[in-house]
């Protein structure tokens, strides 16, 4: 009874052993059969190709990705609504962006050129709109604020306060 060196995995095996204990190899056929044992294909020379990667399918994570785009999207409009306030007080009207950083824009109702209201068809059966408020103090200063609920309200007030003044 002699040890011989498994050809697969290099370890050594009992020439008795019917098979590898440790990878399985055939090595007592291959000596009945009078043929020295043979090593498994070697790697390549210009080194291993890669046949196959094979990563966990996305229907895995599919509670993941659900309840991801389910409470991911109404946190970040939560964040967005937060972020915008017009506020309209008798002699101005108040523009605050942001949530860290803050911009605030003061406009003198007087200087408001004309006020804009873009609907969609949806938007209007909701009752939303986009306002755009642009002023003569500077050029090209407009200021557009998405989504303001009854904007015709809105602008029928910023009207009545340049007309107060």
């Amino acid at each position: 009874m002699a040890l011989i060196t498994c050809p697969d995995c290099g370890k050594p095996v009992s020439d008795s052993a019917r098979a590898c204990p440790t990878c399985g190899y055939p090595v007592a056929e291959k000596l009945a059969s009078g043929q020295p044992p043979e090593p498994a294909s070697p790697p390549s020379a210009s080194g291993s190709q890669l046949l196959l990667e094979v990563r966990p399918s996305w229907w895995r994570y599919s509670w993941h990705l659900f309840f991801f785009w389910l409470i991911v999207p109404p946190i970040l409009a939560w964040f967005s609504r937060l972020s915008t306030v017009l506020r309209v007080y008798p002699d101005r009207i108040a523009l605050e962006r942001g949530l860290l950083s803050k911009c605030y824009q003061d406009y003198n109702p007087r200087d408001i050129r004309s006020i804009d209201i873009d609907q969609s068809f949806l938007a209007r059966l909701v009752g939303i709109g986009d306002l755009t408020l642009s002023t003569a103090a500077t050029v090209e200063g407009a200021e557009r604020i998405n989504g303001v609920p009854d904007p015709h309200k809105v602008r029928d007030l910023i009207l009545a306060q340049r007309g107060n003044r």
